[in-house]
This record gives C-alpha cells, sequence and structure tokens, in this order.
C-alpha cells in the first residue's frame, strides 16, 4: 500500500550527515568518515572502505554528552544500553551543531508513544486503523484552524459594526458643520455627540489574541548559517512565531509576511519573506514533530507551500480538495462500512480468486470495530467542519457587502470634508 512505502521511506530517510572521525575500539585508533541521522537509528560509515562501522537505534541510547578526548580535542559520546561507549569528534561544521539536531530527535524519539514496528509484516486492519487514525488527526487540525479562521470573522464583523456606528456619528458631525451659524440646534448636537460619544477599544481588544493552534520543539538556523539552534515553533492564526530556548522572541512572521515555505524533507522546511532591495527574512526549521506542522501551515497557507517532487506521494497522495472530501463525509462513511463488512465476512466473496484475495485482508473483530469508531469520530468531525465552512461563505458575503458600504460612505464623507475646507 502507498501508506505503507510512505513509512519506509519515512523510516530510512537520512535526515543529517556530517563529516567526522569515529574512535574504533577494536584497533584504538580514529576512523574519518560520515556520521548519518535518520529517525530511528544513528550510523557511522568510513571513508576510505564505504563500511558502516557502528549502527544503532535512538530508542537505545541511554546519554549523550559533550567531552574531550585526550585533554585536547572536542567531542561527542553516545552512550548506548548503559555501557557501550561511541567516541566521535572533529564533527563538522561543529560539535554543538550536531549535538543539538541528535538530542533533539533522540528525545522526541523517548517521548514518542508510537511502538516501533514489528519485523513481521504489519496486518491488514493495523494498516487501515493507522491510515485513518492520521486523517482523524489532520482532519482534526483542518477543524481547529477553521473554528480559529470563524472567531477572526467574528471580531472583524465587530469590527465593523463599531466602524458603522462611527460612520453614523460622523455623519451627524458634519451634518451640524454644514449648517448655517443662525441654526438653533447646533450647539446641543455638539454637546450631547460629546456626551454620547463611544470609547475607542484598542486594537488588542478589537481583534483578540493571535489564535494559539500548535507548539512544537524546532531547531532552527537563520538564513544561511549552518548552526542550528533549540528553541519553539508557534503556529498562530495570525502568523508564526520562532523562540530560542529561553523563550525570547527571536522572530514573528505575520501570516502576509510569509511568501514561500519549503518542505526540504518530513523532518525540515525553510519559511521567507522576500524583500527588494535588501536579504530576505529566512529561517530553517527542523523538527522531529514537523508532519503535524506541514498538515496545518498546508491548510493556513495552502498555495505558498511547496513539496518537492518526491516528497507529494508521501504529503498529497491525493489531487482533492479539502472541501471535496469534506462534502463526502457521507460516501466515505458508507463505502468504509461495506468494506468492513466484507473483509469481516470473505465467505461471501465470489470466485477463487476473490475470495482468496479478500482473506488475505481479512481483519480482526478487535481491529474492525477499533476502526469503525474512529470512522464515526472522522464522520463527525467532517460534518461539523463542513457546516462551520458554510457559515464561514456566509459572514464572509456579510463582511464583503459591508465593507463595500462602509467604503463609500467614507468617500461620501471626504467629500463633504474637502467642501467644509
Amino acid at each position: 500500500m502507498e501508506g505503507a512505502a510512505a513509512a519506509a521511506m519515512n523510516k530510512d530517510l537520512c535526515i543529517h550527515s556530517w563529516p567526522g572521525s569515529y574512535y574504533l575500539q577494536s584497533e584504538k585508533r580514529w576512523v574519518y568518515g560520515k556520521l548519518s541521522l535518520t529517525p530511528y537509528q544513528l550510523t557511522f560509515t568510513s571513508d576510505k572502505e564505504g563500511l558502516i562501522l557502528t549502527s544503532f537505534k535512538l530508542s537505545g541510547i541511554t546519554g549523550i554528552k559533550k567531552e574531550t578526548s585526550s585533554f585536547i580535542f572536542s567531542s561527542l559520546t553516545v552512550l548506548v544500553g548503559g555501557s557501550e561507549k561511541h567516541w566521535f569528534s572533529s564533527l563538522q561544521p561543529n560539535r554543538t551543531v550536531v549535538f543539538n539536531v541528535i538530542e533533539h530527535f533522540w528525545r522526541a524519539q523517548l517521548l514518542s508513544s508510537e511502538v516501533e514496528a514489528d519485523p513481521r509484516p504489519m496486518s491488514k486492519g493495523r494498516e487501515l486503523i493507522n491510515l485513518a487514525s492520521s486523517s482523524q488527526q489532520r482532519l482534526g487540525d483542518t477543524a481547529k484552524v477553521l473554528h480559529h479562521q470563524g472567531e477572526q470573522f467574528d471580531r472583524i464583523m465587530k469590527g465593523l459594526d463599531k466602524i458603522e456606528s462611527d460612520l453614523d456619528v460622523a455623519n451627524r458631525l458634519l451634518t451640524e458643520l454644514e449648517s448655517p451659524p443662525w441654526w438653533p440646534f447646533s450647539s446641543r448636537l455638539r454637546k450631547q455627540e460629546v456626551k454620547n460619544k463611544p470609547e475607542s477599544l484598542p486594537s488588542s481588544q478589537a481583534f483578540g489574541k493571535d489564535g494559539l493552534i500548535l507548539i512544537v520543539p524546532i531547531l532552527y538556523s537563520q538564513g544561511p548559517d549552518p548552526n542550528l539552534k533549540q528553541g519553539t515553533l508557534a503556529i498562530l492564526c495570525s502568523g508564526l512565531e520562532i523562540r530560542d530556548s529561553n523563550e525570547q522572541l527571536v522572530h514573528k512572521y505575520r501570516r502576509e509576511d510569509v511568501d514561500d515555505i519549503k518542505v526540504q524533507n518530513p523532518y525540515e522546511i525553510v519559511v521567507r519573506q522576500r524583500f527588494i532591495g535588501k536579504p530576505d527574512i529566512s529561517f530553517t526549521l527542523q523538527s522531529a514533530r514537523m508532519t503535524d506542522v506541514i498538515s496545518i501551515v498546508e491548510i493556513q497557507y495552502s498555495k505558498k507551500v511547496q513539496f518537492k517532487e518526491d516528497l507529494l506521494g508521501l504529503f498529497r497522495p491525493e489531487d482533492s480538495s479539502v472541501s471535496e472530501n469534506l462534502g463526502m463525509g457521507s460516501s466515505i462513511w458508507n463505502a468504509a462500512t461495506g468494506f468492513l463488512d466484507r473483509v469481516m465476512h470473505p465467505a461471501s466473496a465470489s470466485g477463487g480468486q476473490m475470495s482468496q484475495q479478500v482473506c488475505e485482508q481479512t481483519v480482526s473483530e478487535a481491529e474492525a470495530q477499533e476502526l469503525r469508531q474512529i470512522l464515526r469520530k472522522l464522520k463527525s468531525i467532517a460534518l461539523d467542519t463542513e457546516a462551520e465552512l458554510e457559515r464561514q461563505n456566509e459572514v464572509l458575503d456579510v463582511i464583503g457587502s459591508s465593507t463595500d458600504q462602509a467604503t463609500s460612505r467614507i468617500n461620501t464623507s471626504h467629500r463633504r470634508i474637502r467642501k467644509l475646507l
């Protein structure tokens, strides 16, 4: 299946590789080569022979330290299994960068709730459950973004109502100014307007908070700088916020500032803001949870997200829009339920070849029940999201007409003011 192939590609993907040296205990010497990191493994390969001198799983690491060899050379030590110690030195661009990257993915592996894949082939039912769970998580992220977007629309409507109220006040004041000096009600009108003039709200209250969606630990570097530093990435409805390990703000991209987001691999993206006449502001971001980030920014920034061709099959297996998928909630449920019935009762299939093929896809009763529960939640989220989209479409129509009306009234007020000058 495409999901299994994508998982295998994701598991074997080389996240980083660094030139360096490894201390070979058996021969008591340093060997030059390349240290490579995958999502689940750390490997050192020699330059001359191309042999793998050492390789161990991240889950087997019990400690990573910065040390010195012979009291002079800076080294990186990795403790495996509590007693097996590996020495790495001469790492480029420097030891600190390598340490930050390895420690980040090692800690993510320890904190991950996922169980390592069994060497035996995964059952068909488990594959279906994993696919459905991934779809549920992604649709849940979509619903969360839409919810915050709906709150922004509501705040815009309140702002437009305030603009209408202010325009009414401006209209009455202009009418007073346009009245002749002998008009008896002018002074009374002025006093009444000053008394009843509503207090203006601060912009922070008018538009509310930024709307936090997700925070993930990251490794970041700005521009061409190869030195990756530890920090956090906050995904907001209003943009992206990068902070260092001390929670100090490094940079904030407003939503309209982001010109493109390039997905280099499932663990690395590059965010850029273009400028004319001065350098662009770009940040390279890496994280073990980058797939969660990509699933959200792909919705928020859609056309600005760029994937490499070899990653399209991983992140966009089907060329279908979100709205089309949301509109097919019932059909997805019916198709999935029908499929479950077929795999739970393979004897009803006609033909020897077809019966054998369905038997190979049989899932257990427990797996089928778990899949049904996930699909029920998936259908509920899809229907709620579809209803929210319809509501937001109606609100957008109201916002459009209200904006046009406010623009027309403002232009009219400007003309009246110019006549008074």
